[in-house]
């Protein structure tokens, strides 16, 4: 496992991610998975999105997508396998109810086509019952101070009154699933 230190994912970090993706074997049938894991305001969202405009060919869930509120986070993962994984692993079409945030409840069905390299950001995509599809664990990192900054400006006030709580579910998951030493890769961002 390295560490590397990154305010923002550099074109050597993304290059360095899909190094470590592309040596990997296809895990979920002939396409590869790569989660991104860590606490919320730790660049998972960021990260990802340069890979994906790196790689265009690369499909995209985000695990806030799939949350069942604020309280859905023990959950997710399974519901990510379940209905994503475990389909694209047999050749078939993955799919999830998007949570509307707005709203407080499921919307529309998202479809999750076959990519060669799926990558899977958020929360709890990098649990143990994701561990045999994926083909790669990134995990991100910050200091408190500054992820929370990075939430709430991302998430507006809203979020500031769920932090605590949020934060607590977070740190019981990463506990339990021993998240970040199952991790092919940390990088640690500071800025």
């Amino acid at each position: 496992m390295a560490a590397l230190p990154s305010p923002e994912p550099s074109r050597g970090v993304v290059d360095r991610v899909l190094a470590l993706v592309d040596s990997r074997p296809a895990s979920l049938g002939t396409a590869r998975l790569l989660c991104i894991d860590g606490p919320t305001g730790s660049g998972k969202s960021t990260l990802a999105d340069s890979l994906v405009a790196a790689r265009p060919d690369t499909g995209l869930v985000r695990l806030d997508d799939l949350l069942d509120g604020w309280d859905g986070l023990l959950e997710v993962a399974d519901t990510l396998t379940r209905d994503v994984l475990v389909p694209l692993s047999q050749g078939l079409v993955g799919s999830y109810r998007r949570y509307d945030w707005l709203a407080g409840e499921f919307a529309e069905t998202v479809l999750v086509p076959h990519h060669p390299l799926l990558v899977v950001e958020g929360v709890g995509s990098g649990s143990l019952v994701t561990a045999p599809l994926r083909s790669a664990l990134v995990w991100l990192e910050a200091p408190a101070v500054l992820r929370r900054r990075r939430g709430i400006a991302r998430d507006g006030d809203a979020f500031a009154p769920h932090w605590a709580r949020w934060a607590a579910q977070e740190e019981q998951l990463f506990a339990t699933q021993r998240t970040r030493s199952a991790a092919d890769l940390v990088i640690g961002t500071f800025a």
